[in-house]
């Protein structure tokens, strides 16, 4: 394991790309998670995030999680340039010959994604905590901890959306290639998602609409980029503006949605290394 680092760490250092990409994700991370103490002017008011209760606990986790999620995508570019250049450059070549297994190779990435996907949890978990004791109106152990389970849907969520990406990466080989099937698939996924919810709530109304589309299984919501979506939904809700307007707030744990991720992470893994080894490289 210690070689495979190793050889990671000495491949990546010297590829431009990787240290900016690297450097930027960490940098507008940390950033976006002090985005509660600044004050946006919208429609001619001022709004500021942390009087909307953002770092109160335990929504907290939910916010936190949910907003820096959004930013997968800059590590993602780092994973698809990481892997794509080894095809590109023929480096997967050379070190097959030099005698690298495709095992190794696989573990290899696998490594370099959960180091990536551990670092940023790690910084996630530790800011939350941060700005939750220093801004939260509550400092409850009951509340302190009440939703942590959101820093591990955020690593569930990280770790698949990687694995996905480096499937991708080995099937396609090109960078530009991996980014169009992505967008393909979200395209793909949505139209899907919106068929089956019309399918299930054609001709109702109010309490009825709500009640399935709150309640019912959607087949839809075990899609790959669905189900990890549904990990950490959007915390909007939560608001203290919202609960003003008398918006009540449900959330039942997706269990079916990290199953779902779990799986897809085992044939994303699986499907990288079975194209490894049938294809002629």
């Amino acid at each position: 394991m210690i070689k495979l680092l190793k050889l990671e760490y000495y491949k990546n250092l010297n590829y431009k790309p990787f240290k900016v990409f690297t450097i930027l994700y960490f940098a507008i991370l940390i950033a976006l998670l002090f985005i509660g103490l600044v004050d946006f002017d919208l429609f001619g008011g001022t709004i500021n995030l942390k009087e909307q209760g953002i770092y109160n606990f335990p929504e907290i986790w939910n916010f936190t999680t949910w907003i820096v999620a959004l930013l997968k995508i800059f590590l993602g570019l780092i994973i698809v340039f990481s892997i794509s250049q080894e095809f590109s450059n023929r480096m997967f070549k050379q070190n097959t010959i030099d005698g690298l297994s495709r095992k190794e190779f696989i573990t290899s990435k696998l490594l370099t994604i959960g180091i990536f996907t551990i670092v940023s949890t790690l910084i996630v978990f530790a800011l939350t905590m941060f700005l939750g004791y220093k801004y939260s109106n509550t400092k409850e152990s009951a509340k302190v901890f009440g939703e942590i389970f959101f820093i591990g849907n955020y690593f569930v969520k990280l770790f698949t959306f990687f694995c996905f990406l480096m499937f991708l990466s080995i099937l396609l080989r090109k960078s530009v290639f991996v980014f169009l099937a992505l967008f393909v698939f979200w395209i793909g996924e949505g139209i899907l998602t919106a068929v089956e919810v019309y399918t299930k709530v054609s001709g109702m109304q109010g309490p009825q609409r709500n009640e399935i589309l709150q309640n019912d299984f959607f087949v839809t919501h075990l899609l790959p980029l669905e189900s990890m979506s549904s990990l950490i939904p959007n915390p909007m809700m939560r608001l203290n503006m919202v609960k003003m307007m008398g918006v009540k707030y449900e959330f039942h744990y997706p269990t079916e949605s990290l199953i779902a991720c779990l799986v897809w992470c085992a044939v994303f893994i699986f499907g990288s290394y079975w194209i490894l080894r049938k294809r002629d490289w």
